[in-house]
């Protein structure tokens, strides 16, 4: 992969956080969305395309050609859904997401948000450094 794939990927990740919260002042937090798109009835259209935009998005690329398909992982189902429900968890936890407070709160000099990209940014780099170094 080259810098530039990368970066064009965070300038749209980005521009769609701006113009959401310029559009109809809204975060881009997807956790949010997902949550509100299967509780409320409110507001679904939106969230719903937007969700739709995050699906269709790769399958482009992967259909034009422009992106090749990653290697699977190697880990077991079991443990995906494991570490799927943690992630769930912690985003309840942390009321909210690494999109919603990582790039939009931090954008927004949210002194919660930086303090919640900290600390799963931390807790993200202990449980690799566990798993790989120590447990391994």
């Amino acid at each position: 992969m080259n810098i530039l794939e990368p970066m064009i990927g965070g300038l749209l990740i980005g521009c769609s956080a701006v113009l959401l919260l310029i559009g109809i002042g809204r975060i881009a937090g997807i956790s949010g969305i997902v949550w509100e798109a299967l509780h409320a009835f409110d507001e679904r259209v939106w969230r719903g395309l937007f969700l739709l935009g995050l699906v269709l998005g790769p399958l482009i690329l992967l259909q034009t050609g422009l992106h090749e398909i990653p290697e699977s992982s190697s880990e077991s189902w079991p443990m995906l859904i494991i570490a799927g429900l943690l992630v769930g968890a912690g985003t309840r936890l942390g009321s909210g997401c690494t999109s919603g407070h990582g790039v939009c709160g931090i954008a927004r000099f949210s002194k919660r948000s930086i303090w919640a990209t900290l600390t799963f940014m931390l807790a993200g780099i202990f449980t690799v450094t566990v798993v790989r170094h120590v447990l391994s």
